[in-house]
């Protein structure tokens, strides 16, 4: 080949390799921007995940198909007290009007933004704990309610998660797949009769981030009103993020005290936010997960008694209140005779008798009068001392029997405090139209 056609040659290869170079490439599945210009939210490539998919979370998220996985039902007679579950202690909740927070619409729920300067501490936590966000979690209607966690199978309207990560990493998103990295704050929403103010503070303004990827600026306030009054009462865990990529490092603390909202405030909830294309953000909540053996903690003793839905208290099952000590033998024989002895103007036992007319007795002679007023008198004594014997063995086999029954009792409840602790307190409301 001539020095000419080999130059040729070599051009034409140059040339075909600069056209591949420039031709636009097909994005990968997945390859999203990492940050939308016109909104200034952060896009994350796993944005693409949705609640609709939740069977295949696995397959792109691998964490999501763990054993210690996010939500769960909380089982209440299974719930073992811990006496190092301290009370909870929040710090920089309250925050001035003049420090604003982004609230932003991700395609999955509303987000509040939140300063590291507000922090977790006590509960049984090594380390404190810096807040970073917290999101709501709802259902789809009267039908079909929205928390994440339930309570003996019971799913509340919905859920609040404050999110935090611990103080021994820089950021959130260095914290997040470490072990022990996160704690989340979680408390049930319930409907009641009455607008609860400080959710009010951030409801009124979803009409301004409808769409997915806008973002509006809240006054500050104090976050701590968005859960519940009690803090000391609350269940304990340990599982994942209830989102992809399911990261099994989250300290669960759910409350067993509800929080309040309207049925108006609810509604607002479920019917204002869209997501991807132009979708209603409804029933973005995980489905329960196996607890795969792990243990649920409570900070309070647990439950001996509970209250019947319409009922007075009712002992644990089943049992009566204990009668009263005698048996109730102050009770009047048939016919109105005292047990303990016949009725001073019946006709038997030597009683007096009505008199005749004229005057004269009724059977005989005066009752006062010599041998047959004895004769009357050793009757009624004699037929007294037997029904004084005979209702004093009633009255022994009665208290016999209950002292019995006493003893047995005790002896079954001391079997069940030896191999469960005893724990007493009112579970969290399940009434959704409570007052």
């Amino acid at each position: 080949m001539s020095p000419a056609k080999r130059l040729r040659l070599r051009l034409s290869s140059l040339q075909l390799l600069l056209l591949l170079w420039a031709a636009p490439r097909p994005c990968a599945a997945g390859d999203e921007e990492e940050d939308d210009e016109d909104s200034g939210v952060p896009r994350h490539k796993d944005h693409h995940w949705s609640y609709q998919d939740m069977p295949e979370w696995a397959s792109e998220f691998p964490h999501c198909e763990g054993r210690m996985q996010s939500p769960i039902n909380i089982d209440t007679a299974a719930v073992s007290f811990s006496a190092k579950l301290e009370p909870l202690v929040l710090s920089g909740y309250d925050l001035p009007p003049k420090e604003t927070l982004p609230l932003v619409n991700n395609g999955h729920t509303v987000l509040l933004g939140l300063p590291k300067k507000m922090t977790l501490s006590g509960g049984g936590f090594p380390q404190p704990y810096q807040a970073a966000q917290l999101h709501l979690h709802w259902g789809s209607g009267h039908s079909q309610p929205g928390s994440e966690h339930t309570v003996d199978g019971h799913r509340y309207a919905g859920e609040i998660h404050v999110v935090h990560y611990s103080s021994r990493f820089e950021s959130l998103q260095e914290a997040a797949s470490e072990p022990g990295g996160l704690a989340v704050l979680a408390a049930f929403l319930q409907v009641g009769m009455e607008t609860n103010e400080p959710y009010q503070h951030i409801l009124k303004q979803l009409r301004d981030i409808k769409e997915e990827g806008e973002e509006t600026a809240v006054a500050g306030f104090d976050v701590a009103k968005l859960l519940p009054d009690d803090l000391d009462r609350y269940f304990r865990y340990n599982g994942s993020l209830t989102t992809p990529p399911c990261y099994q490092t989250v300290n669960w603390t759910v409350f067993n005290q509800t929080v309040r909202l309207s049925r108006e405030q609810i509604s607002v909830l479920e019917e204002t936010l869209h997501g991807d294309e132009e979708e209603p953000i409804q029933s973005n909540f995980r489905l329960l997960q196996n607890l795969n053996g792990r243990s649920v903690l409570s900070s309070f003793q647990s439950l001996e008694k509970v209250q019947p839905p319409g009922g007075g208290p009712l002992e644990k099952g089943g049992g009566q209140a204990e009668p009263e000590a005698g048996g109730g033998l102050s009770s009047p024989l048939p016919g109105g005779a005292p047990r303990d002895g016949l009725h001073p103007t019946s006709g038997q036992g030597g009683g007096l008798s009505s008199p005749l007319p004229g005057g004269a007795p009724r059977d005989g002679p005066h009752p006062t009068s010599g041998q047959d007023a004895e004769k009357r008198l050793g009757i009624s004594i004699h037929t007294g001392d037997i029904l004084a014997i005979l209702f004093g063995s009633l009255f022994v086999a009665t208290a016999l029997a209950f002292l019995f029954y006493v003893r047995k009792h005790r002896r079954q409840a001391s079997r069940t405090h030896a191999t469960k602790p005893a724990v007493l307190y009112p579970l969290a409301s399940t009434d959704e139209q409570a007052l």
